[in-house]
């Protein structure tokens, strides 16, 4: 069964449900599912509504119908058809627990997406890709050469028509330009539960403090490092006889599970922007 998915946000005003499902009944579309959200203290609407796709208006019209009728309703809306799935880019460093999680829940049909290709600024993930099957593209960098390394990256991501990019522990700061060229297009995972330890050895500086949890968080990237709207986080309660080996392991545990969480809630059109928030509507519908 092939389904279409609306996201759409507004000013709260009166008749919002009615009007927007009234749209879609006109036009003999079978809701299957319809979550709302209605933030009060700054008098803003959420949607996300599913339809199963039928022999009415083709996309092309439904679109144009739609547009004319969220003009009526200062509505802000965004539409994706299940046959078809995102395309994801990978981009790497090191650290393999991240990217090669996401390429076995791909394989294993976790993850309703496409990743055609991994990017790397070193080679050590070069096998993990080529394991999947995978074009692997190495981009070094260095402060002089970062424009020149975000411009074959832009080509590839063209190339490939990619949808989301996914930092999966890549450890570089990607520049203002680029961030806001694909906002709300990149997912980052944060080794902490942010605000965190900073710097070099974040695990090691909590086991210094002694603390009692570890995290992560995945958000999306924007040009302030660490501050874009957050997705998905996770924590785990740890021990004061805990080494701190034992946190690296924990904290990977927990990286991969928030960063899937993350692409997941993504690539199933769950997920509106509000400001520095997000609106995450619950998975399985």
């Amino acid at each position: 069964m092939k389904t279409i998915t609306f996201l759409i946000q507004c000013p709260d005003q009166k008749g919002l449900v009615a009007g927007i499902t009234g749209f879609f009944a006109e036009r003999e579309y079978n809701i299957l599912h319809c979550q709302q959200y209605t933030d009060l203290q700054d008098g803003q609407y959420f949607m996300r509504i599913k339809l199963e796709e039928n022999d009415g208006p083709a996309r092309a019209a439904l679109v144009n119908e739609f547009t004319t009728f969220a003009n009526t309703l200062s509505l802000t809306w965004s539409v994706r058809y299940s046959d078809q799935p995102y395309r994801v880019a990978l981009l790497v460093t090191r650290a393999s627990h991240c990217p090669y999680d996401l390429l076995l829940r791909e394989l294993e049909g976790e993850l309703k997406c496409e990743i055609p290709l991994v990017i790397g600024n070193h080679t050590d993930l070069s096998e993990m890709a080529k394991q999947f099957d995978k074009p692997f593209y190495h981009l070094p960098i260095s402060k002089e050469t970062k424009p020149q390394q975000e411009a074959e990256i832009n080509k590839l991501l063209a190339e490939y028509n990619i949808d989301l990019i996914v930092m999966a522990r890549y450890m570089q700061i990607l520049s203002e330009e680029f961030v806001e060229q694909h906002a709300g297009q990149v997912i980052n995972i944060h080794h902490g539960f942010l605000p965190a330890f900073q710097g070099a050895k974040p695990y090691h500086q909590a086991y210094d403090r002694g603390v009692k949890i570890i995290g992560a968080t995945s958000h999306y990237a924007t040009a302030d490092l660490d501050e874009g709207p957050i997705i998905e986080q996770g924590v785990e309660r740890v021990m004061h006889d805990n080494s701190p080996e034992d946190l690296v392991m924990i904290g990977k545990d927990i990286e991969r599970l928030v960063l899937a969480k993350a692409v997941k809630a993504h690539i199933e059109h769950r997920i509106i922007i509000s400001g520095r928030r997000t609106i995450v509507f619950s998975e399985g519908v």
